[in-house]
């Protein structure tokens, strides 16, 4: 039966960029300390703006790449931990500005499983027949809600947007295959935010408290994310009954280097079929993966028919996969 598929894609970062050298003037760090414990090299802040302004071009090239209109979207979805305001959503603000006038939607706040979470969503409302063309958004501006002074974390996060555009395809040899999707709400203290909503209101105090800012307890997330992509990974090719060598390139979520190479170690998969760009952008949260899946369809990296395996690990603790054939460039 004809699938779901990603039919066209599109990412924006912020032009200004933040070398490891620029935390150097400012914490007790290194650039070697942060290569050789992330991976990354650079990463990227927003000046202005919110969540709805790095997704803005990010979909504009996205429409751009189908040839389509805004007008022609049915629904937007947008990941992300970071939206413009708590109300209305950053898919309707999102909507105002593209002119997508024909469009509902909403927000998913999935933290780093966020974008894996809405394609999964996604999916089945265009198999379900609720929507056409469904425009899937991950993004994040982390340099909001990071702690500039805080060591271990300032360092991780960065600023930018990826979208797809999910529809139905009329090849049933390609589109969205299987998922897998798991939450542990047991992890939810290891990675968050303490105040800003219902529970601790925004106040003076919990501001002068820097209470605002992401909070995480670093060891106890590596562990968690490395055995948690690599059993979603597995519980994923068992369900779609396919081998490591059967998938041309997996996309894990971008946190941090050395939890994508232990992951990749325990599954027995070569880096060299491992999308890996953390390098240039550090942890964008919702925006890793279809920011990886963009630039590796504009570089040609991406062929028709390729499968393809998405994971993800965040905060919740969430976690989830997907297994799908590339549906562009036939």
């Amino acid at each position: 039966m004809p699938k779901a598929a990603i039919t066209a894609t599109g990412h924006y970062v912020p032009p200004d960029v933040y070398p490891n050298a620029w935390f150097e003037q400012r914490l007790d760090t290194t650039d070697a300390w942060i290569r050789s414990r992330t991976g990354i090299a650079e990463r990227r802040f927003a000046s202005e703006g919110g969540a709805s302004d790095l997704a803005l071009p990010a979909a504009r090239r996205c429409l751009e790449m189908r040839g389509i209109e805004a007008a022609a979207l049915d629904c937007i979805i947008v990941a992300t931990m970071t939206p413009d305001r708590p109300i209305p959503s950053t898919a309707a603000i999102l909507q105002a500005k593209l002119g997508a006038i024909n469009a509902w939607g909403f927000d998913l706040a999935g933290a780093c499983s966020g974008f894996v979470y809405a394609l999964v969503t996604a999916t089945k409302l265009v198999e379900g027949g609720a929507a056409r063309r469904v425009l899937v958004c991950g993004a994040d501006r982390m340099s909001s809600v990071v702690d500039p002074t805080d060591r271990a974390t300032a360092v991780l996060f960065g600023d930018g947007a990826g979208v797809v555009l999910v529809e139905m395809s009329e090849d049933d040899e390609v589109g969205v295959f299987e998922h897998v999707c798991h939450m542990d709400g047991e992890g939810a203290t290891a990675l968050y935010v303490p105040a800003g909503g219902s529970l601790i209101p925004a106040d003076a105090e919990s501001v002068a408290q820097r209470r605002h800012f992401v909070v995480q307890d670093g060891a106890t997330v590596f562990r968690a994310a490395v055995v948690g992509m690599a059993e979603v990974i597995a519980e994923l090719l068992k369900r779609a009954d396919l081998t490591l060598e059967d998938v041309a390139w997996m996309v894990p979520h971008q946190a941090n280097r050395r939890i994508i190479e232990a992951v990749a170690r325990r599954l027995g998969l070569p880096l060299e079929r491992v999308v890996i760009n953390l390098d240039r952008y550090g942890n964008t949260v919702a925006a890793t993966i279809p920011l990886c899946l963009s630039e590796w369809h504009d570089d040609g990296r991406l062929a028709y028919g390729d499968r393809i395996v998405l994971a993800a690990f965040g905060a919740g603790f969430t976690s989830g996969a997907v297994y799908l054939r590339w549906a562009i460039g036939a």
